[in-house]
């Protein structure tokens, strides 16, 4: 959850997390008194008491494989088409997916950002009405996991699968691939200033959209800084 600021609103969503067998929760900037004020969520303290407060997003979904944004879509552009809640289970079936999932809600007042958003390899869309999109953050996160328990993709335990050469690479990973990338087109003069934060936009679903492996990016990481130290040693002569 991006920026929660309603207690019920959390703890409803830890229930609803228990109800239908999720386990790990993370805040990403959390309201401060929110964060110590959250009482409704009957039958699932544990994950309250459990829950991680963190103040990037990055340093949320850092470990995960996939990561999967939730939107209404309205009165905002999108530069990728939603998947509609029914659909999401069978686009996760279809990857088979190695490694953590991450759902990321955002806060109640805003939703997620296009930030946000630029970090998802998928979008998925609740089929609400249109003239009322958005719902109560309790609500969608129940309504998600019962879409996904109903698919029968439920962990039994909290997820944490070793990692594979051939499975998909983490956002941690990429994160790193994406912060060399950044500096070796700050060196070479490509990002101008005035599109430089679209055009990092950009590079960041592009590498979600190529759905690498860790061997990808490794690969890749490798061709990197070769071509960084080139330029360095280019510039200290």
């Amino acid at each position: 959850m991006v920026r929660p600021r309603n207690p019920l609103n959390i703890g409803a969503a830890a229930r609803a997390m228990a109800n239908f067998g999720f386990h790990e929760m993370v805040a990403v900037s959390p309201y401060s008194p929110v964060w110590q004020e959250t009482r409704s969520a009957v039958g699932a303290e544990e994950i309250v008491i459990s829950a991680r407060a963190v103040e990037s997003l990055v340093e949320a979904i850092g470990d995960a494989s996939v990561v999967v944004g939730t939107t209404a879509g309205s009165r905002r552009t999108l530069d990728r088409e939603l998947i509609p809640l029914p659909d999401f289970p069978t686009w996760l079936q279809q990857r088979k997916v190695g490694g953590r999932v991450a759902v990321l809600f955002g806060s109640e007042k805003t939703g997620l950002s296009n930030e946000h958003l630029s970090y998802c390899h998928t979008l998925v869309r609740i089929p609400t009405a249109v003239g009322c999109p958005s719902m109560n953050l309790g609500q969608a996160v129940a309504v998600c996991g019962y879409e996904l328990a109903r698919a029968g993709l439920v962990p039994t335990h909290p997820l944490r699968l070793s990692v594979h050469q051939s499975d998909l690479a983490s956002v941690q990973s990429l994160y790193h691939l994406f912060d060399r990338s950044a500096r070796v087109l700050e060196q070479v003069g490509y990002l101008k200033p005035k599109s430089r934060r679209a055009t990092l936009i950009k590079l960041r679903r592009l590498m979600l959209d190529l759905e690498l492996t860790n061997h990808d990016a490794r690969i890749l990481g490798g061709i990197l800084a070769q071509v960084e130290w080139k330029i360095g040693q280019g510039n200290s002569e």
